[in-house]
């Protein structure tokens, strides 16, 4: 490996941290007993200048898992039909096995030692996708069991807004209000945020820091 790409690994910008972007929606808002319905993931690289880009992503509509609750007034919101079969559900273990196969190759690649979840409102998301990871009794779970990086949060920083919706029209990206709710759509939008977020800093001058060490 060159000395540019160990400069412009992501483990060195997120101190070891491998950010991956999430997006779920669900049939409630309690992530042990409502049903996970749909989830997407897009994972980043940087390039060698430093600059952070999208890189893959996955999305899968999910089978309600056995027992699960399925609340009327999140779905009625979300518009999704958990039993519609043109959705092409599949199991939470088949997506959570897809999943951890990418982002657990994402970590070797760059260097890091976890995966971190990145999403808006992220203790939501986190909470269902720990919530899955435990339904399916994985052993090794490589996302940081407390620790994320929220972009609601970084918004409100950047551009003093924290809906997804105003945040990315704040920062100069667009924002289609009719395919909002849809995991695959929010994924890709967070994303485009938390680059555009960490790009500024870094165009401004944030990073490298410069602050020095004593």
């Amino acid at each position: 490996m060159s000395t540019t790409q160990k400069c412009n690994l992501l483990s060195d910008r997120f101190r070891t941290f491998y950010p991956v972007i999430i997006d779920i929606e669900t049939a409630g808002f309690n992530a042990k007993t409502d049903a996970l319905l749909e989830i997407s993931i897009i994972t980043l690289r940087m390039d060698e200048s430093g600059w952070l880009h999208k890189e893959s992503k996955l999305h899968f509509h999910i089978k309600p898992f056995k027992g699960s609750i399925i609340k009327p007034d999140a779905i009625a919101f979300n518009k999704i039909d958990p039993f519609n079969p043109l959705r092409g559900a599949i199991s939470e273990k088949t997506a959570i096995t897809s999943i951890l196969k990418m982002v657990n190759k994402g970590i070797k690649v760059q260097g890091c030692s976890k995966g971190i979840v990145v999403a808006h409102n992220a203790n939501f998301d986190h909470n269902f996708l720990m919530a899955a990871m435990d339904r399916e009794k994985v052993k090794k779970n490589p996302f940081h069991p407390f620790v994320t990086f929220d972009t609601a949060s970084l918004s409100a920083l950047a551009v003093g807004e924290t809906v997804l919706a105003k945040a990315c029209k704040a920062i100069g990206l667009p924002f289609d209000n009719n395919q909002a709710h849809s995991a695959l759509y929010d994924t890709l939008q967070t994303a485009n945020l938390f680059c555009a977020i960490v790009n500024r800093w870094k165009y401004l001058g944030g990073w490298p820091t410069k602050i020095k060490k004593y």
